[in-house]
């Protein structure tokens, strides 16, 4: 069906719908724009059910990449929602808007670099005084604080919105520290490959050449005296909402993903701080607001940032980008005076206007305000949790009273914006493809002289019809934005810098870094022995079902109670009627998160360790975690009776941890980080072995019943085959505690974790103590077991193996806790830190 021709289709029920003061892809007419033909024409062809299955493929997408956007006062990540149809803009159009995004890019660093230098603005009053010195991004402790070269701003984004005649309007400018160009560039990557199709047809202008620029950049501003700049990438911590933004640009750009606290300075410069000693840092691209970035000279509470800091950029000896107390850019309370500036600095008209606004310091301001309230949306000049922005007609006459009370008292403090009646973008939702006002945020970086414009951007558009707020934080959903093209862009990769010289260096491993790394070992083998145990007792437990055999029923109980006393879920099967119906005990152990030692609180703290070295490890990470995430989802979402699921469950579990090891043990450089990994799993295995033979074989119960549960140890310690083969077809006690603590050729004893957790230790610097240490506890092992097999038993118990087994329990903990104290840093929780990309 044509896009033009009537009839049922997609296009014609958008059409019914569109805005009629302008929208994207039809024109007052209602005909479809020529760039957007082909798409609308595709649209039609796919249908409903095509369209629908193009987004579900996306969201498959983006779960295997780990896409996640964190909302304000969400304890837990959200799926970042990407809609599947792009924006569309042909070249002409693209041509006409980029030089002005380029010059108000250009516009704001000369600001910034008057604001904190002569400030001429400030006193010929070309900018009133009162509306920067009263913003609180306004740092007095930043003064003459500049970075090498003349681009204070390295990177600036602007949000922007066309009117309802079509004109493109700026409704923020956002440059302190600019965040979303990770997320355009993984909305590219997924829509290119859901809509193969059209995106191969269309010439669409690339993007990772804005990468390259912004990488080539970033060493441009190094100070004079770096020979080889090293630059980092200052995160505000996994818990930030566009913490997937920030760790997906540092892979993108090849730096390292950095806290405050992998940071030091030393002798006026930036340090990084690695294991095995420091590393000086030349260029720091902060995604950490300025007055978080210093606690000795701003914030003092901050755990974010770098005491010393400021100090530091004065000397020159570090760049940090963007300038701090950039901020300032942010006021809104700036967008009256901007055209004024452009002529006081570069005797230019602005060539891309703000949405009109009046700031309320300004008498006039104030009287047409007062005026027109209910037509404005009213805005503090600083943002804030306690600073919200108000539409003037939806304030009750209360409200409206209030308000305008605190306006007068204050007026500096306050803007009046007139509403923009945003266009409206075709968005696939329920089943049709409906209008949804639409905010693009496009983003400029400083190279060469100039700033280069990303072509395109990230899309925003409203998750409700009626709203006409389109942030993030409000539920907005993204969209690609394909610029159409008939020039030819360079198609470069942006870690290749042409003409630049290879330089190899080692990963640096912080003490932060270095503790995330072993405790994702550890997570990922207590998951892994949690999902082996489970599943052996879940075994045991429909086996007794189904036969009601009173050997199986002895076996069960005493299992019951070792996989309480394994995971340490007190009072679990101790509780008689817990241990007489079973099932909903074992699915609380699989699926609850707030449960310490279940199953999913474990795949809960190793995703969480997964996020904080997400730059460090393998994209395919994501693929498993999101496969390990939905199947635990699934259970947890599952009606009616779920014990026919928790099978199932188990063993797709398993195959995704499987898959976990597979990918450290193949895809990962054997450097001091790998080996902080590999040591915690071997802890983590030494540790989980002693606790299962501890709780399982202390007590001497009936043969046929002790019979049965060694074989489900076994099992549970992926042991059962290796034993069938050496030994005889009877399970005992002595054979399978030779098998799984001493058998140094078996790769699920405590032997050969310690063998492995040696040459772990053997690479970390200073380790001498804990080699020692490792092998004293192997040395124990082996002498010790004789002994402790050979006991004799009392009172149905084996009290010489209770002591043996505790004795090397308390040693492995006590090791645990070594290199805790010789490696990690006892931080502090940090201040909670909100950077909204609203």
């Amino acid at each position: 069906m044509s896009a033009n021709s009537p009839g049922p289709g997609l296009v014609d029920g958008y059409r019914e719908r569109a805005n009629p003061a302008f929208d994207e892809m039809l024109d007052a007419a209602g005909t479809v724009r020529p760039a957007w033909q082909p798409l609308a024409s595709a649209l039609d062809l796919l249908g409903a059910a095509g369209l629908e299955s193009t987004r579900l493929n996306a969201s498959r997408l983006l779960d295997g990449d780990g896409v996640v956007y964190r909302t304000l006062g969400t304890s837990e990540p959200q799926p970042w929602q990407l809609d599947p149809l792009p924006l569309l803009l042909d070249d002409g159009e693209w041509s006409a808007l980029e030089p002005g995004l380029a010059q108000r890019a250009r516009l704001l660093n000369a600001l910034v670099s008057d604001l904190y230098g002569p400030r001429t603005l400030l006193r010929q009053g070309t900018v009133p005084p009162a509306v920067v010195l009263a913003h609180q991004g306004f740092l007095r402790s930043c003064d003459q604080i500049r970075v090498a070269g003349p681009a204070q701003l390295v990177t600036v984004a602007a949000d922007l919105a066309r009117d309802q005649n079509g004109q493109w309007l700026v409704l923020h400018d956002r440059a302190a520290s600019p965040s979303g160009s990770g997320f355009a560039m993984e909305n590219r990557r997924v829509i290119s490959r859901v809509l193969t199709g059209v995106f191969r047809e269309a010439r669409i202008t690339a993007l990772a050449p804005f990468f390259q620029a912004m990488r080539l950049g970033l060493q441009e501003v190094a100070p004079a005296s770096a020979e080889a700049p090293r630059v980092v990438l200052l995160t505000s911590g996994p818990m930030s909402e566009t913490a997937y933004d920030q760790a997906f640009l540092s892979q993108l750009l090849g730096y390292p993903l950095v806290s405050g606290s992998d940071l030091t300075v030393l002798d006026g410069k930036v340090w990084l701080r690695g294991l095995d000693g420091l590393e000086q840092i030349h260029v720091i691209l902060r995604r950490v607001d300025s007055d978080f970035c210093d606690p000795l000279e701003l914030r003092p509470e901050s755990q974010l940032g770098v005491p010393g800091l400021l100090e530091a950029c004065r000397l020159g000896s570090v760049s940090v980008v963007n300038t701090l107390g950039a901020g300032v850019l942010e006021n809104p309370g700036l967008l009256p005076f901007l055209p004024a500036v452009a002529r006081a600095l570069f005797d230019e008209d602005l060539l891309l206007p703000s949405a009109r606004s009046l700031w309320c310091g300004e008498p006039a301001a104030l009287r047409e305000v007062r005026d027109r309230f209910d037509d404005l949306v009213l805005k503090p000049i600083a943002r804030g949790a306690s600073r919200s922005s108000f539409f003037g007609w939806e304030l009750s006459a209360q409200q409206r009273a209030d308000l305008l009370a605190r306006i007068e008292a204050e007026p500096h403090l306050w803007v009046g914006q007139e509403a923009v009646t945003t266009s409206t973008a075709p968005t696939y939702q329920t089943g049709a493809v409906l209008p949804r006002s639409m905010v693009l945020r496009t983003f400029a970086v400083a190279q060469g002289g100039t700033y280069h414009v990303m072509p395109g951007g990230l899309v925003r558009v409203a998750g409700q019809a009626e709203s006409l707020l389109v942030s993030s934080q409000a539920g907005a959903v993204a969209k690609d934005a394909w610029v159409l093209s008939t020039r030819s862009a360079p198609i470069a990769e942006p870690w290749r810098l042409e003409g630049t010289p290879s330089e190899v260096r080692q990963s640096v491993v912080s003490p932060r870094m270095a503790e995330d790394l072993f405790w994702l070992g550890r997570y990922t083998e207590r998951a892994e022995a949690t999902t082996r145990l489970l599943r052996a007792v879940r075994d045991r437990t429909r086996d007794v079902t189904q036969t009601g055999d009173p050997t199986e029923a002895g076996c069960v109980d005493a299992l019951l109670e070792v996989l309480t006393s394994v995971t340490a879920t007190w009072p679990g099967f101790t509780d008689p009627v817990r241990r007489d119906a079973p099932h909903r005990e074992l699915l609380s152990l699989v699926v609850d998160t707030t449960r310490t030692g279940s199953l999913a609180h474990s795949v809960e703290n190793l995703t969480a360790a997964t996020r904080a070295v997400r730059d460090y490890l393998s994209p395919d990470t994501w693929v498993v975690l999101g496969n390990l995430d939905t199947v635990l989802r699934e259970l947890r979402q599952a009606e009616g009776d779920r014990e026919l699921l928790v099978g199932q469950t188990l063993t797709r579990s398993l195959g995704s941890l499987l898959a976990l090891g597979g990918l450290s043990a193949e895809s990962m450089v054997r450097d001091l980080g790998w080996h902080f990994m590999e040591a915690g799993r071997r802890l983590e295995r030494a540790q989980q072995v002693v606790a299962l033979l501890k709780a399982a074989l202390l007590e001497q119960r009936a043969q046929d019943v002790d019979a049965l549960v060694i074989e489900s140890v076994l099992v549970a310690a992926e042991s059962i085959l290796t034993f069938r083969r050496r030994y005889a077809p009877q399970a005992e006690a002595t054979t399978i505690l030779e098998l799984l603590l001493v058998d140094r050729e078996n790769p699920r004893s405590v032997a050969h974790a310690l063998d492995r957790l040696t040459g772990n230790v053997r690479h970390a610097p200073g380790s001498e103590a804990l080699q020692a240490e490792v092998e004293s506890i192997g040395a124990y092992l082996r002498s010790g077991y004789a002994r402790a097999v050979s006991s004799p038993v009392v009172g149905g118990r084996r009290p010489a193996l209770a002591e043996f087994l505790g004795t090397v329990e308390r040693r492995l903990r006590s090791l645990a806790d070594e290199v805790a104290a010789t490696y990690f840093e006892d931080l502090l929780a940090p201040v909670p830190y909100e950077q909204a990309m609203t």
